[in-house]
């Protein structure tokens, strides 16, 4: 571990602390499952005292980036981050950004069309039988008629993660979490009213047959067809909803 640090100055000094051991982070110098030093170590470090580093560590706590343990083997570590954590945190401001900015449904429709289509694209030439028996997974829970739409949705949602996963890139996929699982969920929940489930399972085993079969083209036509779908959706659920007010 080689770990560096510089001075202080007297002002938000907990939150200068933590933002040298963030950089320390990021820039490699303090890696996954280190352990980082006393408190007591730190302090002497940034020349601080051990309550402004212990505030100092809360914050880094409160972004993930550090765990603690107790006991002869344990202290204070930066943690190997998940990619579903960070998706979670990415979806919720996804979400509100969509949200408070009035995001049209064009901008997302189009965002999800070309990026989804690069990861059917992937998926069709990295898929392996796990990530076909996960999509298959989600089909077969989607043609329970007795789950609710929530569920449905929930499901939707899941199989166009899988094919994001079985393209095996780890950026494109992390990428495509924060996406899916914000935007995908408003466009279903707003519609799901309006919605025909065969039309969404049917669009599903037909992608399903051509990442299978290796169909790029096919793929791409059929993820078209959906956000086309969905578009058409929003159209009704928005003219229903100004004949009713």
């Amino acid at each position: 571990m080689n770990l560096e640090v510089a001075p202080v100055n007297k002002a938000s000094l907990s939150k200068q602390v933590a933002d040298q051991l963030q950089e320390a982070i990021i820039d490699g110098s303090l890696k996954a499952d280190d352990r980082l030093p006393t408190e007591d170590e730190l302090a002497k470090r940034f020349q601080v005292s051990r309550p402004t580093i212990r505030e100092a560590l809360k914050r880094l706590a409160a972004k993930n980036l550090i765990r603690s343990r107790r006991g002869p083997a344990g202290g204070t570590f930066v943690n190997r981050l998940d990619a579903n954590e960070l998706s979670d945190n990415l979806t919720t401001a996804s979400t509100l950004f969509v949200s408070m900015n009035d995001i049209s449904l064009d901008e997302i429709s189009s965002t999800r069309l070309e990026l989804e289509s690069l990861c059917c694209q992937l998926a069709c030439q990295n898929h392996s039988e796990q990530d076909l028996e996960k999509m298959q997974q989600e089909l077969l829970h989607q043609t329970d008629e007795s789950i609710s739409p929530e569920e449905f949705c929930a499901a939707d949602v899941r199989f166009h993660r899988a094919i994001a996963d079985a393209s095996h890139n780890r950026m494109l996929s992390f990428v495509m979490y924060t996406l899916i699982e914000a935007l995908q969920p408003v466009s279903n929940m707003i519609a799901y009213h309006y919605r025909e489930r065969e039309i969404i399972i049917n669009q599903h085993k037909r992608m399903l047959k051509a990442i299978q079969d290796r169909d790029t083209n096919l793929c791409v036509a059929i993820l078209k067809e959906q956000i086309d779908y969905f578009a058409q959706l929003h159209e009704e659920a928005q003219l229903n909803h100004k004949a009713k007010s």
